[in-house]
């Protein structure tokens, strides 16, 4: 690891749907201080995360900033009276959770709130394999599916931050599977997600072998493609990069890739949707969630100080 200024450190918290990642540094080479917290009930979880920080100043580093990645929904609005909060997630007891309302009461520093997707985009954005691009979308396979734009440099907000993981998919023609999403059963979620390849298998896609294997890929890299092809017509973007757990099954993202060709069927016939690093594994890996809250971070001090 590299050695920092103190007065250029910033605190990050990429708070996953399974896990918190706490950070303390300026980027993924400039990390002095981590802490991984399994999630459970929201009081003990954030009061977790929160000594760490406090331990961090205690022990002398002065941070300029924190920048926080929630798994979501999130309410983004500045503004909103929920600004900050977790709105209606199915994980039990955190809807209404105020993330950002506690760590901005409990040191009193400038504090960047997003999703965890986004912030991950970001990271992949200044470090990873979309350096360099303007527009680009990162995607993540996981528990869940989710997804972070970046438009002209910019990470894109609306009425709600995007939700790529509830598109709508065709269904693969031998796929008899339900979907498990609770909200619409076969979105791209509910058919492509991890939990989803277990409920198909009996376990999880990183104990699959042999043919199941291969069949998960297929089916994954099917509705990963689906799911990319509504994302290239709506969104223009020049790469999509995929992280998470899931794309690191063998033969996915070469499923996905294939798929894609054949979905676009053509159209609009560009040269670029044919390269393999159109769709691009990500280089951070699980390290780009917790680099992008340092990003967050920056930006929260940088709008400060303006």
């Amino acid at each position: 690891m590299g050695t920092v200024e103190e007065s250029r450190l910033f605190g990050g918290l990429e708070a996953g749907g399974t896990k918190f990642v706490c950070v303390v540094g300026t980027g993924p080479d400039d990390i002095v201080d981590t802490l991984r917290i399994e999630v459970g009930d929201p009081d003990e979880t954030l009061d977790a995360a929160l000594g760490f920080f406090r331990e961090t100043i205690a022990e002398g580093r002065s941070l300029s900033a924190i920048g926080i990645g929630s798994f979501g929904p999130v309410e983004l609005r500045v503004g909103h009276p929920g600004y900050g909060t977790i709105t209606t997630t199915p994980k039990p007891g955190w809807s209404g959770t105020d993330v950002l309302g506690q760590f901005s009461s409990a040191f009193g520093l400038p504090v960047g709130f997003d999703t965890d997707v986004n912030a991950a985009a970001l990271a992949e954005g200044r470090w990873g394999s979309a350096r360099g691009l303007a527009s680009f979308v990162y995607l993540t396979l996981g528990t869940g599916i989710g997804g972070g734009a970046v438009i002209d440099g910019r990470v894109v907000h609306g009425l709600v931050h995007p939700e790529m993981g509830h598109v709508a998919v065709p269904r693969h023609p031998s796929d008899r599977f339900a979907g498990n999403c609770p909200f619409h059963g076969d979105c791209l979620e509910g058919m492509a997600s991890g939990p989803a390849v277990a409920a198909r298998f009996g376990r999880r896609a990183e104990h699959l072998d042999g043919a199941d294997r291969s069949t998960a890929a297929e089916l994954v890299g099917f509705y990963l493609a689906a799911g990319v092809r509504s994302i290239v017509y709506a969104l223009a973007p020049e790469r999509i990069v995929v992280g998470g757990g899931l794309s690191a099954l063998p033969g996915v993202l070469v499923a996905a890739r294939a798929e894609l060709k054949r979905q676009l069927h053509g159209y609009p016939d560009l040269a670029e949707h044919e390269r393999d690093d159109f769709l691009a594994p990500a280089l951070l890996g699980g390290g780009a969630g917790p680099a992008g809250t340092l990003i967050l971070a920056e930006q929260a001090r940088r709008s400060h100080d303006d």
